[in-house]
């Protein structure tokens, strides 16, 4: 079988570790191929110089190769429709069509999608750039810290809490006015602030029958304690069930089944990675989960840290999304713990240099896997470079507990360098303070 992987990140890193590392692709004698790759992916696949928005090129490569099965990292190709494009072509594909996509790439979209199915959410309310007067009234029937997102894709980024009606006002003018996301800017939600702690549930799924993986806490904020601006993500840890033990059965009756059921019912049937992003509010005696947002992909950091831990074929879960076979699917998982920690360049995700060789990556792993994300090769190829925001992540395994997955995942960054490198130094944190341990 020939795979094809679209995207080049830390996400996708993964996958291909997931898929390179399954049974059914190693005595099988399959092929793995990446668009666009890095260094790190390019040792478990053949880079491809395609870029994964470029959905045209990427299709006439996957029919000039004869490529089987595509697996879809990023959102935007996703929400270019690349899955129905390959499908339509006898292409097999793990990822949503356009239309489910949806469920990520329009905020509003969602938000009006939860209210009509009854999944709980946040209440909200939404705008367009022609009546920002009217956002006054709204902001006022609230407490402040309020939640503002642009409804398109912005990175991870497009999200401000507000914690006074300047900040409010100046974050509206920004994307509306200064168009800091585009076009994704022109449409957004106020909406309430949920307090609890953040949850992230991945559902994989054929559009009828799902598995959900362990679940994850991602690290949203650039500073320690939560302080700063959004990211894509700083770190992670898997699993985060401890957190919420009494209330798997409400995620998938309130929220993952009502998604699933509703999606059919509105013709956009949904296979692939349901990403339930959840705000986990209440007490420990009775904990209730609300939607924050869906993404229609894995994300980035949590995928590091839960790849890990699934011991089942993990390329042969993919196909059975693709094949609608889930139903015959048994997932099994490790007995681990997984922290990841991610590497920055300084100043991300605002300003930031690139180009800076990274030392230490060829130190012995221990008990860690070292994830590209944001390198590159030097002209010469002898040398790892910086070429993003978010450069690589660090995954501590444990047997015995999150906090020790995450002291090796601090011991092997510890061997790593680059000029202006940045970490939190916090990660796993908020596992001890939630739970008491």
């Amino acid at each position: 079988m020939k795979i094809l992987i679209i995207g080049n990140g830390g996400r996708e890193h993964s996958l291909a570790l997931g898929i390179s590392m399954s049974e059914s692709f190693r005595k099988s004698g399959s092929e793995l191929y990446c668009a666009l790759g890095n260094p790190g992916i390019d040792e478990v696949a053949l880079p491809v110089n395609i870029k994964p928005s470029d959905t045209d090129a990427l299709l006439a490569f996957a029919l000039r190769e004869k490529i089987d099965f595509a697996v879809v990292g990023p959102e935007i190709p996703l929400s270019m429709g690349i899955a129905d494009v390959f499908a339509e072509n006898g292409i097999g594909v793990f990822g949503p069509s356009k239309a489910a996509a949806e469920i990520e790439t329009s905020k509003i979209f969602a938000k009006d999608f939860m209210i009509k199915y009854g999944i709980p959410t946040a209440r909200y309310k939404s705008f367009h750039s022609g009546n920002i007067p009217e956002t006054a009234e709204f902001i006022s029937s609230l407490n402040f810290p309020v939640v503002i997102k642009a409804d398109g894709l912005a990175a991870g980024k497009g999200v401000c809490i507000a914690k006074d009606i300047k900040e409010a006002n100046d974050f509206i003018d920004a994307i509306t006015a200064d168009k800091i996301f585009g076009e994704s800017g022109n449409s957004f939600i106020i909406e309430e602030y949920l307090s609890g702690f953040e949850m992230s549930v991945f559902a994989i799924t054929d559009g009828d029958d799902y598995v959900v993986l362990p679940s994850a806490q991602d690290h949203k904020r650039i500073g320690e304690g939560d302080t700063g601006k959004n990211t894509g993500g700083m770190g992670s840890y898997s699993p985060a069930d401890a957190l919420i033990d009494n209330t798997r059965k409400k995620i998938r009756e309130k929220i993952i089944e009502p998604v699933l059921a509703g999606m059919k019912k509105e013709v956009r049937k949904y296979k692939g990675c349901l990403y339930c992003g959840l705000m986990i509010c209440g007490n420990k005696e009775n904990y209730e989960p609300y939607v924050i947002e869906f993404n229609c992909r894995f994300g980035d950091p949590e995928t590091q840290a839960v790849v890990p831990l699934v011991k089942s074929d993990f390329l042969e879960l993919l196909l059975a999304s693709a094949n609608g076979t889930i139903g015959n699917y048994e997932l099994k998982t490790r007995k681990m713990y997984a922290g990841c920690v991610v590497a920055a360049s300084l100043g991300y995700p605002d300003k930031y240099e690139t180009g800076k060789v990274i030392s230490g990556l060829n130190r012995e792993p221990g008990d860690a896997i070292i994830v590209h994300s944001g390198t590159k090769y030097s002209f010469d190829k002898k040398e790892v470079l910086t070429s993003g925001g978010r450069v690589l992540s660090v995954v501590g395994l444990s047997p015995e507990s999150i906090d020790e997955a995450v002291k090796t995942a601090y011991k092997r960054l510890g061997d790593i360098s680059f000029e202006n490198i940045y970490f939190r130094k916090d990660i796993g944190n908020k596992f001890r303070i939630i739970t008491g341990k």
